[in-house]
């Protein structure tokens, strides 16, 4: 059975303005126990006690959160950041011959030109330049089960402590969705973190990743 303590912490993680409240400390613990109780039809002194603890336990918590958040901060706050504008994203299905993926990354690298490609269980993700799209559809053709257009990129450029630091892309992926940003892709290359997203989203991007 799910004790009184594990319900008021998955409450607590499932509400993420409230979860705000207790990270700066601007919350009444008794009311919040009394609306926990009602909220989870647990209204009885002992579940009440129970919640309160409970509380005061996860707000402890988040406090080491918010040390290695601060550290993630200081860390982002030396990195730097490069955008590159017009990038397309085509998913392409993997019974293409290997030697086509090799042939437009040939092609694309001999002009030093952003080529990405990330592989999944059943496609292959080419991240490049829209210049590029013409060849994608020759060489691929059919097995294209997606293109698109009109995406940039985000290339956060981290000190080499990045490695070291956990939570740096959790962080990030918090803003966005704080935001209401959408990520079109994601990846990484050591201390590079490489965020594909609409191109008409930059300016407001821009506007929260100032660190």
């Amino acid at each position: 059975m799910t004790s009184t303590a594990e319900l008021t912490e998955k409450y607590l993680t499932e509400h993420s303005s409230i979860k705000d409240c207790l990270k700066t400390g601007v919350i009444n613990y008794s009311r919040l126990s009394r609306k926990i109780a009602k909220d989870l039809g647990i209204e009885k002194k002992t579940s009440m006690e129970s919640i309160l603890v409970a509380c005061r336990r996860y707000a402890a918590k988040l406090d080491k959160e918010k040390v290695q958040e601060e550290k993630v901060l200081r860390l982002l706050k030396k990195s730097e950041l490069e955008i590159r504008n017009k990038i397309v994203a085509a998913v392409v299905d993997k019974k293409i011959y290997a030697e086509h993926l090799l042939e437009i990354e040939k092609k694309i690298r001999k002009t030093a030109d952003t080529f990405y490609a990330i592989e999944g269980t059943k496609v292959f993700i080419i991240i490049t330049s829209e210049k590029y799209v013409e060849d994608i559809h020759k060489l691929f053709g059919r097995n294209i089960l997606k293109i698109t257009k009109n995406l940039a990129m985000i290339i956060i450029k981290s000190p080499e402590d990045m490695e070291n630091t956990h939570g740096v892309v959790s962080y990030l992926y918090s803003l966005f969705s704080e935001h209401g940003m959408n990520i079109v892709e994601t990846m990484s290359c050591w201390t590079d973190t490489i965020l594909v997203v609409p191109d008409k989203d930059i300016p407001a991007i821009m506007e929260f990743l100032k660190f």
